[in-house]
């Protein structure tokens, strides 16, 4: 294997699907968080606590800018999973090229480690939630993710262990765990205990664009690391050199 090329391709195609994400939040997300926190500062002024607009404009400023930073380190931290994770199992995934292989193998990660978790705790824009519940809702997030990582993987090996004379079976049995699983933790986790002081159109809104660009994000993902990966061909070795006498 060509390691060097391997950790290069992986964490150039994190960094490029991470800026995308952070560039299309401006266009999609930002004006959803934009008016929710036009929604709390008239909360705040209507309690009679004092609101420094020059401060939150010059704040919301810099957050915007850093939100490509952010989404440019972010996305080269989950390249480095998603990048171990496609090695080992790019033989068993279906598609004729890597580009294919890779997107496939996005959707699934995209579907275990964001729809799943999303679904249960599903994200929320500023003037929704408790600060005194972040650290509580945080970690029924995180169990949930943890939850669903784990079960996937899980039923990822079970599915290789059965082999190729139970293909039929473990394509019905190995879903069916899983969603099993998924069922019990949806059930046994509680709910998010905050109440919401927004629009439902507006909190609505902001978790349908959230989870589109998060698509984009794994789908571009995905995509960058299969079209290295066929240039590259870091799975290769190279072949030893004869010595001639």
């Amino acid at each position: 294997m060509k390691t060097l090329a391997f950790i290069l391709i992986t964490l150039i195609s994190g960094a490029i699907a991470g800026t995308i994400l952070g560039l299309i939040n401006q266009l999609l997300v930002e004006p959803y968080i934009d008016q929710a926190i036009e929604i709390e500062v008239q909360n705040t002024v209507a309690s009679g606590e004092p609101v420094d607009l020059d401060e939150l404009v010059h704040y919301r400023l810099w957050q915007k800018g850093g939100e490509i930073v952010a989404g440019t380190i972010l996305g080269t931290s989950i390249s480095a999973l998603f990048g171990i994770v496609y090695f080992y199992s790019r033989d068993s995934l279906p598609g004729s090229n890597n580009k294919k292989k890779g997107l496939i193998l996005a959707g699934i990660m995209f579907f275990v480690i964001f729809l799943i978790p999303a679904l249960k705790y599903p994200a929320n824009p500023p003037a929704v939630g408790d600060p005194e519940t972040i650290e509580y809702r945080e970690s029924l997030y995180i169990g949930m993710l943890v939850i669903s990582g784990f079960t996937a993987l899980g039923v990822a090996i079970l599915y290789r262990s059965l082999g190729q004379n139970r293909k039929e079976s473990r394509k019905i049995i190995v879903p069916a765990i899983y969603a099993v699983i998924i069922a019990l933790a949806f059930a046994v986790l509680p709910n998010n205990p905050d109440e919401v002081a927004i629009s439902a159109d507006l909190l609505m809104n902001f978790r349908i664009v959230t989870t589109i660009t998060m698509g984009i994000f794994w789908g571009a993902l995905g995509i960058l690391l299969g079209s290295f990966w066929d240039v590259v061909k870091p799975h290769e070795t190279r072949a030893p050199k004869l010595r001639t006498v």
